[in-house]
């Protein structure tokens, strides 16, 4: 088996580009990225996917407001929103009389299986050379991106994606060794989770410093900032109110 394919090198090669030049993105290969991103494997051929490409400058414009604000979001030469669809379902039960009534599980899977298609999508636009960064902020202001894309029942906004040629050579970001995340029969044991999570501190704190970043902090200590507190608690309202079933 060959350990250094062009394959493992490209997904080695990622980075999060968030600077692009003024070109748009073919129409062309945004269709071949997205043919090959529905390729990725899917539950029971549920295929619970669907993708917006916004081509129009106010909506790009309003979407980079409702993102945060980012301004990439307006600037990258392509700009796609991924969402869980399973409104081909409910037509599908409603044309057989059947009532659409599936819970958490399916919900669960639109979500899991759209990642699963996004990040196929993401790799076939970076062997093309594009640059891509995920758009997690499209859920801050959920409700406005629904009505700014007219979305019907049970189409949930999951995340943005901006593409693009890059107009930057951003330093690789560390990762969490691999001993912190693969592990042998069983999960192992806090104080070794911990000892791992302090030696990576070390690394990212390193990162930050090479980067010039404002704030020098340990990975564990920027998660436990995060975690300390809610965000975006709309969410669930907002899902059932498209009709998922958190129950």
């Amino acid at each position: 088996m060959c350990m250094n394919s062009p394959t493992l090198e490209l997904l080695r090669s990622h980075r999060s580009i968030r600077r692009y030049k003024p070109e748009p993105v073919p129409d062309s290969a945004i269709r071949a990225a997205v043919e090959a991103g529905q390729m990725a494997s899917t539950s029971s051929s549920v295929q619970p996917t669907s993708v917006i490409v916004v081509k129009d400058h106010r909506k790009r414009e309003r979407l980079a407001e409702l993102c945060g604000p980012q301004r990439y979001v307006a600037e990258a030469g392509a700009f796609l929103v991924f969402l869980a669809d399973t409104r081909r379902h409910r037509l599908a039960c409603e044309r057989d009389g059947l009532t659409y009534d599936t819970r958490l599980e399916a919900f669960m899977v639109s979500i899991i299986d759209t990642a699963l298609m996004a990040e196929k999508t993401v790799i076939a636009f970076e062997a093309m050379g594009y640059g891509i960064c995920y758009i997690g902020g499209l859920r801050t202001r959920t409700s406005e991106v629904d009505e700014l894309l007219d979305l019907p029942e049970g189409v949930y906004p999951l995340f943005g994606l901006c593409v693009g040629v890059p107009d930057e050579q951003p330093s690789k970001r560390p990762r969490l060794p691999v001993e912190a995340v693969l592990f042998e029969d069983r999960y192992p044991d806090d104080d070794k989770l911990l000892n791992i999570m302090s030696e990576y501190d070390e690394q990212y704190c390193q990162y930050l410093k090479q980067r010039g970043a404002k704030t020098i902090e340990g990975w564990s200590e920027r998660m436990a900032k995060k975690f300390a507190k809610p965000e975006r608690t709309d969410l669930a309202a907002y899902y059932r109110g498209k009709g998922a079933r958190l129950d």
